[in-house]
């Protein structure tokens, strides 16, 4: 799946909050083993909350005692009595490849104080982030030059294919043994090692997005090891991850098409029309354009497809973005749309690191399909109906064409043996498809899900939902879900994430990116 990750908005929201007591029965764990050396964390953002260190874990599960490699982890621990300590709680971002160093202070966002409970054990997964050894293959990968998505030629589709073929064979050079152990199940197992380390007999796991499918792997190679577990933005584990690409584009599509009708609706700010299809119209228009000519620094037709992609992913921003392009429609600027991308795509080997660790996962959890007559032949018929993102996203995952690593079976995922565990999801997420709440909840009958109706938002748990975020909380505090019923749908319906108020066009445009900066 293409950027299945929640880090940009929620390392937003660990800036703030704190933690405090809540009545919760428990008992505080044996005395940590020494495995992790705890000491002062290095990121500005965790300085004055966390504790930081390095698990050694080794890299093939299969030979414990052969090469390790290290896990960057970071803590906050709980501030209620010992008799109300309910335990330790990883978090996971999503991605693959989403860093969630940086998310230990998250307990501080639940409501009621709920989190205060809990150790938010913050990690980086293998190859990610600060873990060492982390995987980078090219940093200008992503950047400006490349060809139209759409394959109009032979010629495009030929030089795609080979871009992507150098990606991954460069993956391999970079990679070395490491490659061949980046599989779901390997962080799963390293998750378990943690979990040790931490001197817990059973987690509690948060996990948005792939994190979910994460989660749904742990609970079960190991349900006797989780206590609860929140997956927010679930992920549809009989569809990983060939299929679920194709199920995405649909739905992006789809949530591209209420995204115009919103700035439709607010046509007397923007000027982009009065209907969702006049705006789609001129949007595709504007893509033409930039395509046929980019504009001054090489932002084109690509470089706009992915700035509008954010708005397919979430309501935040929606204002920003819409902003951003009526200056260029109006004004024929590109700098706000430029600032976007940039921001998304710095050409670092640290921006590179989650694309090459999400395709080192990806492309080994399962064996995608190696014809690539079948990939044109299930793109081009996806993209009749919904062209907005359907090639994009081929080409985001055609280095799994030549992957140098060998894949494996992905997991067949069985959660009658765990415990009641909480999902949410809204209605129209498009990274993951709400089919795939559905699907989970049906897998794991002592579950409850939660709807944001309505809503297009991915992930979008303890962003300050009442209804969402109050559930959440009353789960982690007392271990109670909604009560589940008996039909094939959701056990309990939310407001969604809300829209945002628009921005005038007429903000001047060294505000505009001030705007584009702080968010």
């Amino acid at each position: 799946m293409r950027r299945i990750l929640a880090t940009g908005v929620l390392l937003g929201l660990v800036m703030s909050g704190g933690n405090a007591a809540v009545a919760a029965p428990s008992a505080a764990p044996a005395a940590a083993k020494p495995a992790i050396k705890w000491g002062a964390c290095s990121q500005p953002a965790l300085k004055s909350r966390a504790e930081c260190g390095f698990l050694s874990v080794p890299l093939d599960h299969a030979r414990p005692k052969g090469p390790k490699i290290q896990l960057a982890v970071s803590r906050v621990k709980h501030t209620v009595p010992e008799a109300k300590y309910q335990g330790v709680m990883l978090v996971n971002p999503g991605g693959p490849g989403g860093s969630g160093l940086a998310l230990s202070p998250l307990g501080g966002q639940v409501p009621n104080q709920a989190g205060a409970a809990y150790d938010w054990i913050g990690f980086d997964p293998r190859g990610v982030g600060a873990s060492r050894p982390a995987l980078s293959c090219d940093p200008s990968y992503q950047r400006y030059g490349r060809p139209q998505y759409v394959p109009a030629s032979a010629a495009i589709e030929k030089d795609w294919r080979k871009r992507a073929a150098k990606y991954a064979a460069a993956c391999d050079r970079a990679g070395g043994a490491l490659l061949d152990h980046l599989k779901t199940t390997d962080t799963v197992r390293d998750m378990d090692l943690l979990r040790a380390a931490l001197g817990a007999e059973k987690i509690n796991f948060y996990g948005y997005s792939y994190g979910t499918y994460l989660g749904q792997v742990y609970a079960t190679l190991f349900p006797q090891r989780v206590r609860r577990m929140v997956l927010d933005g679930v992920v549809n584990p009989a569809r990983v991850w060939y299929d679920a690409n194709l199920d995405q584009d649909v739905a992006f599509d789809r949530n591209m098409k209420r995204y115009f009708a919103w700035i439709a609706k607010n046509d007397a700010i923007y000027h982009l029309g009065r209907t969702g299809p006049a705006v789609e119209k001129i949007f595709y228009a504007q893509q033409a354009r930039l395509t046929r000519k980019p504009a001054v620094g090489a932002f084109g037709g690509n470089e706009l497809t992915d700035v509008f992609l954010q708005a397919g992913y979430y309501v935040f921003g929606w204002d920003i973005v819409a902003t951003a392009f009526a200056t260029l429609v109006h004004d024929r600027d590109p700098a706000a749309l430029r600032k976007l991308f940039e921001e998304a795509n710095p050409g670092t080997a640290g921006s590179d690191n989650g694309y090459a660790v999400y395709l080192a996962t990806q492309c080994t959890d399962v064996q995608w399909p190696l014809s690539w007559s079948k990939w044109r032949a299930d793109n081009w018929r996806v993209h009749a109906s919904a062209p907005f993102e359907t090639w994009g996203n081929a080409w985001f995952n055609a280095p799994c064409l030549t992957w140098g690593a060998k894949a494996g079976r992905p997991v067949k995922v069985d959660g009658r043996q765990a415990p009641p565990i909480l999902l949410v999801s809204e209605t129209f997420d498009a990274a993951t498809p709400y089919s795939g709440a559905l699907a989970a909840r049906r897998l794991f009958p002592r579950s409850a899900l939660v709807e944001g109706v309505g809503g297009t938002t991915h992930s979008g748990s303890l962003f300050g939902g009442t209804c969402v975020d109050g559930t959440v909380a009353a789960y982690l505090a007392t271990g109670k879900l909604p009560r589940r019923v008996k039909a094939d749908m959701s056990d309990k319906k939310c407001a969604p994430v809300p829209q945002p108020a628009p921005v005038k066009v007429s903000v001047p445009k060294k505000e505009l990116l001030e705007l584009l900066r702080i968010r």
